[in-house]
């Protein structure tokens, strides 16, 4: 039989090759390995998973999270080692609150793009950088996507002629087709000619680039974010909370569920639509956007009444 630490990497092989990331999961696992292997524990225990989960350095609310990882990697070696303990569901538990999204209006997305054109453009910046935040925002806005699936954009997935971006490499490793409306297509193709203008050079075939020609990081897009939201007022000074990135997405499934309401569609019907245009794998995934928004509530429950109001 092979050790703990051989099972894990097996798992961790295993569960990539589905297309999980296994991230966080491939950072923590180790360590617990490690943490069994100082107590010379052959098979997993509920006791141990328990004391490794709750080490006192950690903050309780990451303790289910720890634990968690630790249940499905037990899982996976239940079915070589018949000693190993599954813990069980419910231990440590936690309910993880999302954050409040903040629903940009129109004029906050045209003040945080117009700002972006004022950025500095002398040295270390350049002439392209704000046409690359400009072009950055406005596609989060009315696209849906995800902040890394942007970043991850290259070239050859942009098809102005069609109309369509290709997204690769999202969730599950999954890929899927966004259609976009001309008007996005005119920006993105003026962004396009700045950018081979400016580097007039064999660079990163990524859409979105840093003045050295290489893939624009995340990090660098929170600090430009963040000082973009307060420089329009959406941020105050010196905070850690405001408006989000990912908060255009939301904007942007919120936006479409209220259109289809005040067209008369029914949005319940298209939800599943709207969940394979964002990338969901399920649709309570989509689902949760209904929460967030006082006017899609409103009309929703309008929507119910008048069906009550024809049925009574």
């Amino acid at each position: 039989m092979n050790t703990l630490r051989e099972a894990l990497q097996e798992y961790l092989d295993l569960r990539r090759s589905l297309g999980f990331k296994m991230r966080e999961a491939g950072l923590l696992l180790p360590r617990f390995v490690s943490f069994m292997e100082t107590r010379h524990a052959a098979h997993i225990s509920t006791g141990l998973a328990l004391e490794w989960a709750q080490n006192p350095s950690v903050q309780p609310a990451e303790w289910a999270r720890r634990l968690c990882f630790v249940r499905g990697f037990a899982r996976h070696r239940s079915a070589t080692d018949i000693r190993t303990e599954i813990p069980p569901v419910g231990m440590l538990p936690h309910r993880s609150t999302r954050a409040r999204p903040h629903l940009y209006t129109e004029a906050e997305v045209r003040r945080l793009m117009d700002a972006a054109l004022e950025l500095p453009v002398a040295w270390p910046s350049t002439p392209l950088r704000p046409w690359v935040f400009h072009c950055l925002i406005g596609l989060l806005s009315v696209t849906g996507l995800r902040i890394s699936e942007a970043l991850n954009l290259e070239l050859g997935d942009v098809d102005l002629e069609d109309a369509v971006l290709t997204i690769r490499g999202a969730k599950l490793g999954r890929t899927r087709l966004v259609p976009i409306h001309p008007t996005t297509c005119t920006v993105l193709a003026d962004y396009l000619r700045r950018r081979k203008q400016f580097l007039g050079r064999q660079v990163s075939s990524n859409v979105f680039i840093t003045s050295r020609g290489t893939r624009l990081d995340i990090g660098r897009v929170h600090r430009t974010f963040y000082a973009l939201s307060r420089q329009t007022g959406l941020r105050a000074e010196g905070t850690s909370k405001g408006p989000r990135l990912h908060d255009f997405r939301h904007r942007f499934a919120v936006e479409v569920l209220i259109r289809w309401y005040q067209s008369g569609e029914d949005a319940w019907r298209l939800l599943p639509v709207l969940s394979t245009y964002l990338g969901h794998i399920y649709v309570a995934g989509t689902y949760w956007y209904l929460s967030g928004s006082p006017e899609l509530m409103a009309q929703a429950m309008n929507r119910l009444e008048r069906r009550w109001g024809a049925s009574s």
